[in-house]
Order: structure tokens, then C-alpha cells, then sequence
């Protein structure tokens, strides 16, 4: 397990998220099931790729923020064992707490550097939203034109006016342009089979509500840890002015230790939290389980008996519900950008 979700199961140790049971799994139309058997390997890989990616990032900055408050632990402890002293039976040993402090001062400088020179943080962004973006290519295939006239080779340039994360994607550009010859065999017919739109539709409310129950976990999961760590923090915070009160009657270097070290340590977590942006996370996917569920709305109604051009009307919203997931990336890549500490 990664340092960071390790850290997120103790920070949420205790809290109970109820997260609702989550969907049945898809079951795409049949014309569609080559389009995804092509698209395998390709979203395999690039999920691969930032799951290694957002690993690394994410546990290097939690390892950065919670290692600099393991070191001034390490540098004010002697002094509060007494070790300090020259007449200190482990007076010889007070060395060891120094060379912890270094050590971890180096962890925190070389995981910098690598962060940095590596670019985990882009690379995360580029293959997560790849690996995105290639999920839904074949939901995005029956409504687009496939026979070779269009010169773009990005299925999303041609339907959509996306945000630079897509723009930028020359990887997907590729995977598209191999594709395409596929796609257009497959759907060449497709919307006047009025069982494929009927299955298209609802193949695709399955992928949907997947997305929306994703995103209600996210939600609920980033307001608890926010919460958690802002109760952490007062309690230490709330100690640090206790331990500066009793030190005006009570002189003891272990109070030293606790106005010291306490701090330190609920201003690392708070320093984290807001590195990962839960607050806005937790937001956003509120908002997004709310657009979902109104995209699904939608094309459940198009498929009723009584709805005119049905098939008009299910091509229309289906490509209102992309338009909502290409937002939500864009949002998503503005988000934690900026972020870099520079780890990306």
C-alpha cells in the first residue's frame, strides 16, 4: 500500500462513510464490445502509467509535509530527555537524534528533487486524463462521422471545444487515428437500429452511474478527511496553548517539547490537506453527482415510448453528459496544477 492511503485509512480510522452499494457493471451493445477489446491494452496501460504517477506524487508530499515535522521532533527530543547534558549517562548517544534529523531532512530534499526532475505531478495529470479520455471513446464513437473526411484525428476535437489537457493529448490523437477504420465498420448503420440506440442508451446511464457513485465516494470520503484533520489540529493546537500557559508556572523542557513539536506537526497536516485540495474536491464532486444524475435523467427519458426522435434525442444528451466529464477533467487539471511544491 502507498504512504498516502495509508495515512488516509489511519487519519479515517473510526469514521463511518456508509457509502452506498455500487452499480451493476456495464454491459456495452454488441457493436461496441471490438471497440472496447481494441481499447484494452491502450486503457490498461495509461492506467497503469498514473496510477504509478499519482502514487508518487501524492505520497511525496504527504512524506515531505509529515517528515518536517519529524524533524523538529528529532531536534528538540534530546533536550527534553536530558540528553543534551554532558552528565547524561546517554549524553554519547544524544548524536543519534541529530543523524535522524539529517536523514530525514535529506529524505525530504531528495524526494524534492525527484519529484521534481521526474515530473510526477504532470506526468500523473496527462495519464490520468488519457486514460480517462480513452475510457469513453467508445461511448463517444457512435456520434461522430467515420469515414475520413474530417482532417482532425482527436475524437473529442471534432464533437467538442475541450480545454488544453485534451488538446495536448498526442498520445490519444493516435490511438483515435488507429481506431477510426474499426469505428466506422462497426456503426456504419448504427442509427437506424433502433436496438442498438436502445442499448447504446442505457449502456451508457450504466457507465454514468458508475461516474456518479465514484464521485459521491469522493465526496464523502475528502469532507470526512477534512474534517477529521481539522479536529486533529485544533486538539494539537489547542495543547500547544496549554502547554504555553503551564510553561509561565511550570518550567520543564518536555513543555518546551510540546509548544515545539505540536505545532509543527498540526501545521504539516494542514499544509497537506491543502495540498490535496479536499475541500474543493469534496465540492466538486457534490456538484458533479448532481449533473450526472441529471445527464442520466435525461437519457432515460429520451428512450420513453411516447418521446419524439428518440434517436435524436439520446445522440443530443449523450454528448450533454461527455460535455459534463470533459468539464470536470478541465476542472480537475486546474485544480491541482498549480500545486506543484514543485513535485510535478
Amino acid at each position: 500500500m502507498m504512504l498516502y492511503r495509508l495515512i488516509q485509512q489511519l487519519l479515517l480510522a473510526g469514521s463511518d462513510l456508509k457509502l452506498p452499494p455500487p452499480p451493476p457493471q456495464p454491459r456495452p451493445p454488441a457493436r461496441l464490445q471490438p471497440l472496447l477489446r481494441a481499447l484494452q491494452d491502450d486503457h490498461r496501460r495509461l492506467d497503469r502509467r498514473a496510477v504509478h504517477y499519482g502514487q508518487r506524487y501524492r505520497s511525496g508530499y504527504w512524506a515531505i509535509y509529515l517528515l518536517s515535522a519529524l524533524a523538529v521532533l528529532s531536534a528538540v527530543l534530546p533536550l527534553a530527555l536530558g540528553w543534551d547534558s554532558p552528565n547524561h549517562r546517554l549524553h554519547p548517544y544524544s548524536g543519534v537524534w541529530a543523524a535522524a534529523e539529517v536523514l530525514m531532512i535529506g529524505a525530504v530534499s531528495t524526494i524534492y528533487s525527484l519529484g521534481s526532475r521526474q515530473h510526477w505531478q504532470s506526468r500523473w495529470l496527462q495519464a490520468r486524463t488519457n486514460a480517462e479520455l480513452v475510457w469513453y471513446l467508445p461511448m463517444l464513437a457512435p456520434l461522430l462521422s467515420h469515414d475520413g473526411t474530417d482532417g482532425e484525428a482527436n475524437w473529442y476535437l471534432r464533437v467538442f471545444d475541450p480545454g488544453q489537457h485534451v488538446r495536448s493529448a498526442d498520445e490519444l490523437a493516435q490511438i483515435c487515428r488507429r481506431i477510426d477504420p474499426l469505428a466506422g465498420e462497426l456503426l456504419a448503420d448504427a442509427w437506424s437500429d433502433e436496438a442498438f440506440i436502445a442499448d447504446y442508451a442505457h449502456w451508457t446511464v450504466q457507465v454514468l452511474e458508475q461516474q456518479r457513485h465514484y464521485h459521491h465516494g469522493v465526496a464523502m470520503t475528502q469532507s470526512a478527511l477534512e474534517h477529521r484533520i481539522h479536529r486533529i489540529t485544533s486538539v494539537l493546537f489547542a495543547l500547544t496553548g496549554l502547554g504555553a500557559v503551564l510553561h509561565l508556572a511550570i518550567h520543564t523542557l518536555w513543555l518546551s517539547l510540546v509548544t515545539t513539536f505540536l505545532p509543527a506537526l498540526g501545521a504539516s497536516l494542514h499544509g497537506a490537506l491543502a495540498q490535496s485540495e479536499a475541500h474543493r474536491l469534496s465540492a466538486t464532486s457534490r456538484r458533479l453527482v448532481v449533473e450526472l444524475e441529471t445527464c442520466i435523467g435525461r437519457i432515460r427519458a429520451a428512450l420513453d415510448p411516447g418521446a419524439p426522435q428518440s434517436g435524436a434525442a439520446v445522440r443530443r444528451n449523450v454528448e450533454s453528459a461527455i460535455a459534463v466529464i470533459l468539464d470536470e477533467h478541465q476542472d480537475w487539471n486546474l485544480l491541482v496544477r498549480p500545486h506543484h511544491l514543485p513535485l510535478g
